[in-house]
């Protein structure tokens, strides 16, 4: 059987997530995720053939977080690259809101904590794609100066483990 994001290039979609008081939601990838283990990141997941883009984020996001979301719009698409992992993403990342629910760890296994974190207070840990995405979230924000704290330090205090 064919693997996507090793045997072929995979699609992956993001969701950055922002709630009424600007606040960042991102997810610690838990050890049985398939690739960058322990790192922080705009949660979402594997397009699946035949679904759309904004289906398959609303998906990933009602499976692994109990939460609905609305899609807004696109932030970027990002070639994420793991040589050392041997796997080829691309994964385009959108703008997303809760509109029900309040997020829970539904998989364990591929999530160990969950946080909404004030872009100044983003851990550092972040997956390679999710760093692109939170430059360019900020650039588009306006906040460079924050850009350029927020991408050096990190901060675990709003954080949810199992």
């Amino acid at each position: 059987m064919s693997t996507g994001g090793i045997d072929f290039i995979g699609v992956g979609v993001g969701a950055l997530i922002v709630d009424a008081q600007g606040r960042l939601f991102l997810a610690q990838r838990g050890p049985l995720a398939k690739n960058e283990r322990g790192l922080w990141e705009f949660p979402g997941g594997a397009v699946e053939f035949g679904e759309r883009l904004a289906d398959a984020l609303r998906r990933e996001m009602r499976e692994e977080f109990g939460i609905e979301i609305e899609v807004l719009e696109l932030l970027d698409v990002v070639d994420h690259i793991l040589p050392e992992e041997g796997q080829h993403w691309v994964s385009p990342t959108f703008l997303c809101r809760v509109v029900s629910g309040e997020a829970v760890i539904r998989e364990p296994g591929k999530c160990s904590a969950i946080g909404w974190f004030k872009p100044e207070e983003v851990p550092a840990e972040l997956s390679v794609v999710s760093r692109e995405n939170l430059g360019h979230y900020l650039e588009r924000t306006g906040d460079e100066k924050r850009e350029n704290q927020t991408l050096r330090r990190g901060d675990t205090k709003n954080t949810k483990k199992i």
